[in-house]
């Protein structure tokens, strides 16, 4: 299915139905319900994160510049502090990992569609003299609950990263995350939602990895930590996630945003012990959108590297005096690892906090 929604995409098919007409009632009287719960609290606007993160280092080079795009995941809707959005970990960890400082940028709109992506990107690639190194996509959740058709998703997101590869940008895209794992959604919306969510990430996974793209499977990341603790990972709408939720996710896509710089203290030599292989492109979209955190980068079409990148331990002079230490990056970071923040006077204002 993932295969036939991409390859839609890219030749011009009309819309694939992901579902049985036979389960549309019971779907419809679900969604009313989940309507009815979900968004029943109030996510804050996201604070604005844009500005230059590890200005302790002092490297000779260039600041790495970082954009975010996408929808309000990749805004970080529903935490109220700049340091806990995820461009913000994302920032900060780049910056320890690379040495560097880092100037972030974050053009991503809370309720927006893959339909908007084309508005972002050329607001990215105005300016050519200072195209960014580095490019994160977080998109997909808001075109599977406005039933976006699943080709259009795909086309709209493969063209935006064909745009920013084309300019020299870097791209890392966090595919559609498991609707099925929001506490309001009941079966067999669950179930539908889960599938759903699946077949787009793996879609997107193919059109993205075809045009020269990498992809971190986001699915049901907070899964196991949503089950034992839904209030600190889900934020007071019961739809965005907490800073708790936002760290896990970005943690978990660092190593990859590194790699992509060639900055990871890790190659990309393959580790049959972690599930690691090269497979046909769909394949491994497949089995990435089933198991959250995992890699997928393009090698010799039609193959693709599936990969589970270790999070390792960053050693304690990759952070200057002064600057708080990231011990570890894993999965479940909190916003206490953001290492490197923007400067004494946030630091100020969040030990204030």
């Amino acid at each position: 299915m993932a295969r036939r929604i991409a390859a839609g995409a890219a030749y011009g098919g009309g819309s694939i139905g992901l579902i049985g007409a036979a389960t549309v009632g019971v779907v419809l009287a679900e969604v009313q319900l989940a309507k009815k719960q979900v968004g029943g609290g109030t996510a804050p606007v996201p604070p604005p994160a844009d500005g230059r993160y590890g200005v302790a280092f002092t490297s000779p080079a260039d600041p790495l510049r970082l954009t975010m795009l996408g929808d309000s995941t990749a805004a970080g809707q529903g935490v109220r502090r700049a340091g806990q959005t995820p461009g913000a970990l994302l920032a900060s960890g780049l910056a320890a990992v690379s040495e560097r400082p880092v100037d972030l940028r974050n053009v991503a709109l809370p309720g927006a569609r893959s339909d908007d992506l084309e508005r972002q990107v050329s607001l990215v690639l105005a300016d050519p003299a200072r195209v960014p190194d580095v490019c994160v996509i977080m998109i997909g959740a808001n075109d599977v609950t406005h039933r976006m058709p699943a080709t259009q998703s795909v086309r709209c997101l493969t063209t935006a990263v064909r745009r920013l590869r084309t300019a020299g940008a870097e791209v890392i895209v966090g595919t559609c995350p498991d609707l099925g794992t929001i506490e309001p959604v009941y079966q067999p919306l669950r179930w539908l939602a889960r599938r759903v969510s699946r077949q787009l990430a793996a879609a997107q996974t193919i059109g993205a990895v075809e045009q020269g793209g990498r992809t971190v499977s986001l699915g049901d990341l907070l899964g196991p930590e949503f089950a034992a603790n839904p209030r600190e990972l889900f934020g007071p709408d019961n739809y965005h996630p907490s800073a708790e939720g936002y760290a896990t996710a970005a943690m978990a896509m660092l190593p990859t945003v590194c790699a992509a710089l060639g900055l990871w203290p890790e190659t990309d030599r393959l580790d049959g012990a972690r599930r690691e292989g090269m497979l046909p492109v769909a394949k491994a979209a497949s089995r990435a959108a089933r198991e959250a955190g995992t890699e997928v980068t393009g090698a010799r079409a039609p193959w693709a590297l599936l990969k589970h990148r270790r999070r390792r331990r960053l050693p304690a002079t990759a952070v200057p005096a002064g600057e708080p230490v990231m011990h570890e990056v894993t999965n479940d970071a909190t916003d206490e690892a953001t290492d490197t923040e923007k400067g004494p006077a946030h630091r100020e204002a969040r030990q204030t906090d």
